[in-house]
């Protein structure tokens, strides 16, 4: 005997149902779908097209019998998502980057070349993210699947406060502050010296930078402190400050880099009593060089893309 539509569509979502819940809900569908049948005969409808109707609107036998077990059908549901979301959004913004630094200072110590280092530094640091995307999303799927409490709850306590949306006073005043800070740690430097020796203090920055290389670091901070009034003045960040805070932010790294790569960044008579003397070894010395190399290109990674974020952010709430 052939079975009927009906029949097929039943046995399909009895695949997906617990053996305890199968036989009540044969029994309902049988019901209701031959009453919902009946009634579209009765409206004038064939009997095997309004089967068909009956079937098609009842939709996926899969998706109907997740819902007699009350079985999620999502990788991970509104109970858990934003919590998610959250911590894997703040884990890929720590975990990688401390990967990648960590990676690039080992490659440095034993030897390696620039495109090594930089090579091995982003495999890891893509590698990281992966597992960090993976291993947390399995985590929040066995605590949908399980049911398990994560024990954060949502108050009125969490909500932010409200963000001023233009440039304050506060912040051209911090970013001139800084600015000044940083220019006259270098005069201190260069005139009285921060290392201390058992004479005269001497300077951790190379003279053979002076005046030239320092000079255009003096101008790049000058063109960073020009552009902090211009957003005062405007009120809000603009894409064309984005990209001038982008351009200073590459100048300055270039510059650092290059001064490093060349190796006359630092004062060969700072190396000379910091690390020679006191015998800790040409490995001190490569760790202070890649440090130093990935605390540049920190700084003004970040202090771009947190232009192009308020810019962003501007532009949004304009």
């Amino acid at each position: 005997m052939t079975a009927t539509l009906t029949d097929r569509y039943i046995a399909a979502t009895m695949k997906s149902l617990p053996p305890q819940l199968q036989p009540e809900v044969r029994d309902e569908l049988h019901a209701s779908i031959a009453d919902a049948v009946d009634a579209r005969i009765d409206q004038g409808e064939s009997p095997e097209s309004a089967e068909r109707a009956v079937l098609t609107d009842l939709g996926d036998p899969g998706i109907l019998a997740a819902g007699y077990a009350d079985r999620p059908l999502h990788l991970i549901g509104p109970k858990y998502y934003l919590t998610w979301w959250r911590l894997l959004k703040v884990l890929i913004a720590i975990v990688p980057v401390c990967a990648f630094a960590g990676v690039a200072i080992a490659q440095t110590i034993v030897g390696a070349s620039v495109g090594q280092i930089i090579g091995e530094a982003i495999a890891v640091a893509l590698s990281v993210v992966v597992h960090i995307a993976f291993w947390t999303t399995l985590v929040f799927v066995v605590l949908e699947r399980t049911g398990a409490d994560t024990g954060t709850k949502w108050s009125v306590d969490q909500l932010p406060e409200e963000q001023q949306i233009g440039t304050g006073r506060s912040d051209l005043i911090a970013s001139l502050a800084l600015l000044a800070i940083f220019a006259g740690a270098l005069l201190w430097d260069r005139f009285r010296g921060f290392v201390p020796t058992d004479g005269e203090p001497i300077s951790m920055i190379s003279s053979g930078l002076w005046p030239w290389g320092i000079g255009v670091l003096f101008l790049f901070m000058a063109a960073e402190g020009a552009l902090a009034i211009a957003v005062y003045a405007r009120g809000r960040w603009t894409t064309g400050f984005a990209v001038i805070n982008t351009v200073i932010a590459v100048g300055v790294m270039s510059l650092g880099l290059t001064a490093l790569g060349r190796g006359v960044l630092f004062n060969p008579e700072f190396v000379e009593v910091a690390i020679i003397r006191n015998g800790v070894g040409t490995q001190a010395w490569t760790v202070l060089v890649a440090i130093t190399g990935i605390a540049i290109v920190g700084v003004c990674v970040w202090d771009a893309v947190e232009g192009w974020l308020k810019a962003r952010r501007a532009r949004i709430t304009a």
